[in-house]
């Protein structure tokens, strides 16, 4: 199996820049979202898609390059907004806006699942995963003299840890029906964002638009 996936691979393939390829990543994350990860085929891709088989499988020849090009899309594509987030006067309301994305929520956690199966998913995740949160973490730190904490047993890392997992961890749960304490913390976070990023003057800013776990 490892030499059939090698081989597929050396086949040649289609443009990473091509809108075609573009468009048929864009139908698997809807997928994903919708249906779960296990409705991923290449049949039920290029129905989706209202293409070929045959031409998902010259884009993507085998599933993991499929996965993975959209994994390594939406990173690229969040780090871009990142790095404009970085300019921002008020960066963690950006990043919450981000991780309370439900559809990039939903995306991740099934990249989480489809994760146990497929170990160049497990690597890129993590990769990828790390790529952001440094990201989120020089635009926050370069903001961090502003926001009056420096006597505080908080940092921006773990504070960046704490916004990117709540929403995720929220969302987990309430898929099981458990909602207990979700309002509560919710709140708490937003009022503290309301001391040190008042949200009237954060409206006009633009956050990190949808992207990889977007």
């Amino acid at each position: 199996m490892t030499r059939n996936r090698a081989a597929a691979s050396a086949r040649r393939v289609g443009s990473a820049s091509s809108t075609t390829r573009n468009a048929l990543l864009d139908s698997v994350q809807s997928m994903m979202v919708e249906q779960g990860y296990a409705a991923v085929s290449y049949r039920a891709l290029a129905a989706r898609a209202n293409v070929a088989p045959s031409l998902v499988q010259y884009y993507f020849p085998t599933l993991d390059d499929l996965f993975l090009g959209l994994l390594r899309r939406n990173t690229e594509t969040l780090l871009g907004n990142l790095a404009d987030v970085a300019d921002l006067d008020r960066p963690l309301r950006a990043v919450w806006r981000y991780a309370n994305s439900r559809g990039g929520a939903v995306l991740l956690l099934e990249f989480m699942a489809l994760a146990n199966n497929r170990e160049a998913v497990h690597t890129e995740i993590g990769l990828g995963g790390e790529r952001i949160r440094q990201a989120q973490l020089q635009a926050v730190t370069r903001a961090w003299g502003r926001y009056g904490l420096e006597g505080e047993d908080l940092t921006p890392a773990a504070l960046l840890f704490m916004m990117n997992a709540i929403p995720r961890m929220i969302l987990l749960e309430e898929t099981f029906g458990t909602h207990t304490g979700h309002a509560d913390t919710v709140e708490i976070i937003e009022r503290f964002l309301n001391r040190i990023e008042p949200e009237v003057e954060a409206a006009v800013e633009a956050g990190p638009g949808t992207g990889a776990l977007d």
